[in-house]
């Protein structure tokens, strides 16, 4: 609604609107430049209209102006001006680009606004309102606009952000464009201050593709490389702007720079920086991508175009089909972001593969760096057939510790009969190495992946295959299929060990089993072993050990997982056991030498539940076995 007034129309809002600018002109916000990007956008859509115009061939007014933002500052009047040298507004277009756009969503925008309270300056723009958002800042707003074409005239629109506004003639020597004065409230002189405006500048608008001065001082020098052609962008001006975006002093190891048009046209440029930021699993990075709209920055740490375990990355996405005010809510929830992000991961992860094939020492240096962070996307299934080729590890066949083998690499070697990848996890690859569990793979000549990383044994089931091949850890391999694949070297057994029946093992494991009583699940005659009398392993069917122990840790309150006891029929230790069971089943030495044998094994398993039983079980051993070493003939002199 409107009324004459002596030079001019005043415009009373309705009732909702009152509201909305009731909540902007006494919330107070912790992000309050804010509306200076809102006025830079503006000023920025009005001059590449204006440019738009000019390469058309039509006639501009004012046509020797530049295209470009001014901004000055008057602190001793409390007033900051911004000021565009673009297509300028009409009479008809204030009321319907001003007013009226903030009436179309204000309804819908206070409905949010009760729902997100605590979150008011990300939907600052979202229905429309981001001009307002002005008077976060200002109690009153002039603006003096001319339209581009020669023959219109200026207008001057005036508001305190009461509930009104008001649009008279504007000076007859007005220049093409739009000029915004804001008249500060006490508590905002701060953006009278240069630092304060230019800080904002470079945090949301430093890539506008027109000049931004301050006081006559041009702010944003820094180009929008990702929306260069590659070809026209040299090495240095990539490294020089990863320094710039990231906050970094040395070179990338890699970068990414690609645009693309569908589901709808977009820029990135993508980097990945020298050292990880995060030591040892603490102090987890943010993601890093800086997602741009318009080259106006809507969020420094976007989480949505990037999963977690690529948040190593660090770089640019901009769009101009996005929303510009587009909130971090709105994000999760807008398709073409979605359909932005898959192509996204997909384009860099083949990069990264690319990267393995052609400069493997690049890639191995990401790797070194990255490779735990990138290994945590193993339930990225959209991206898995991209994503596992990466995946690097230790392994048997590993004459060098730095030495990383892909899975590609180590299904071209398997061993004929082999029908899957096999692993073991461990500490170091030292007590890998130690683990009796291996004997058998060696002696098989089989291929073993070293997994030194907790994240390993949920990296590798979480895959469940891998070109067809079944992952499975050592201690949960069928070893049946495993008894099928031919040793390199046979050894000839001793006529003596042959004369001993399986069953009579048997029945020595079942002796070990109840004086052991419920430690140990079972006792078996293992066929994994080779050099080792003993060892446990798991009984959780699809869990390893090492996911036994760790699942533990996790959850302390959880029970100590049981554990199968697997003894070797062919170790001389087990034979002499047996001699003694044979002699006497209920031998007192053969109740110590199980129970230390048991304690030799939970020493390589990992878990100790008694430290003070089981070292006096080994002192009372050692005493008893120096007296046998000194009844030998010849000792005692």
């Amino acid at each position: 609604m409107s009324e004459k007034q002596s030079g001019g129309e005043q415009f009373v809002f309705q009732a909702e609107i009152q509201q909305l600018l009731d909540i902007l002109t006494h919330s107070l916000y912790t992000h309050r430049d804010i509306f200076i990007r809102e006025l830079i956008s503006n000023a920025a859509d009005a001059l590449d209209k204006a440019r738009f115009k000019s390469i058309k061939g039509e006639t501009l007014a004012d046509p020797d102006l530049d295209f470009e933002i001014r901004i000055d500052l008057d602190k001793d009047k409390r007033i900051i001006t911004i000021c565009d040298t673009g297509i300028g507004m009409t009479h008809d277009e204030l009321v319907r680009n001003i007013g009226t756009i903030a009436r179309s969503g204000t309804s819908e925008f206070l409905k949010t606004l009760g729902e997100n309270g605590s979150d008011k300056l990300n939907l600052i723009g979202r229905f429309g309102v981001g001009f307002y958002s002005v008077f976060m800042a200002g109690e009153k707003v002039e603006i003096v606009t001319r339209p581009a074409d020669p023959e219109a005239p200026a207008h001057r629109w005036i508001s305190d952000g009461k509930g009104s506004y008001q649009i008279e003639p504007g000076p007859d020597d007005a220049k093409r464009g739009t000029e915004i004065r804001v008249h500060l409230r006490e508590d905002a002189l701060q953006f009278t201050e240069k630092f304060t405006v230019e800080s904002a500048i470079k945090k949301y608008s430093n890539f506008v593709p027109f000049p931004i001065k301050i006081d006559g001082e041009q702010i944003n020098k820094q180009s929008a490389i990702w929306r260069e052609p590659k070809s026209s962008v040299t090495e240095e001006q990539y490294k020089e702007f990863f320094k710039f975006i990231a906050n970094e002093t040395e070179d990338p190891l890699t970068w990414m720079h690609f645009s693309a048009d569908a589901p709808i046209q977009f820029h990135a440029l993508l980097f990945v920086p020298k050292k990880t930021r995060e030591i040892f699993g603490f102090g987890k990075d943010e993601t890093g991508i800086n997602l741009f709209v318009r080259r106006v920055m809507v969020d420094n740490h976007a989480q949505e175009v990037l999963p977690d375990y690529l948040r190593f990355v660090r770089g640019v996405l901009d769009s101009d089909d996005l929303p510009l005010n587009i909130s971090r809510e709105t994000l999760q929830e807008n398709p073409y972001l979605r359909k932005i992000s898959t192509t996204v991961v997909g384009r860099f992860l083949s990069h990264l593969q690319e990267l393995s094939e052609k400069q493997p020492e690049t890639f191995q240096g990401i790797w070194n760096q990255y490779g735990r962070v990138l290994k945590e996307g193993y339930m990225d299934f959209t991206h898995k057939d991209k994503l596992a080729p990466l995946f690097r590890f230790d392994s048997s066949k590993n004459s060098e510790p730095a030495q990383t083998v892909s899975l590609s690499d180590y299904v071209k070697r398997m061993r004929d009969k082999q029908e899957a990848i096999y692993y073991l996890s461990g500490a170091t690859r030292e007590a890998i190495e130690k683990n009796p569990t291996l004997e058998i793979f060696k002696a098989k000549d089989i291929e073993v992946l070293y997994c030194t990383d907790p994240v390993d044994e949920f990296a590798l089931p979480g895959l469940i295959e891998f070109e067809g091949k079944s992952l499975q850890s050592v201690d949960q391999a069928d070893l049946k299929k495993i008894e099928s694949i031919e040793a390199l070297e046979k050894k000839e057994e001793k006529a003596e060990e042959e004369k001993i029946s399986e069953k009579e093992l048997k029945n020595l494991a079942r002796r070990i089993k109840d004086i052991l009583g419920e430690r140990v699940e079972d006792v078996e005659l293992s066929q994994r072993l080779v050099d080792s009398p003993a060892v446990l392993v798991g009984t959780t069917p699809g869990m390893s050990a090492q996911m036994e122990r760790l699942m533990h840790l996790m959850h302390e309150e959880t029970a100590k997982p049981k554990r199968k006891m697997e003894i070797n029929g062919k170790h001389p230790l087990i034979r002499r056991l047996l001699q003694i069971y044979q002699t006497n089943p209920k031998d007192p030495f053969l109740v110590q030498a199980a129970e230390t044998l048991f304690d030799s094994v939970v020493l390589l398993d990992g878990f100790i539940a008694d430290p003070h039983a089981m070292a006096l079980r080994s002192q009372q051993l050692l005493t008893q076995s120096t007296e046998l070493y000194l009844q030998k003939p010849g000792q005692s002199e």
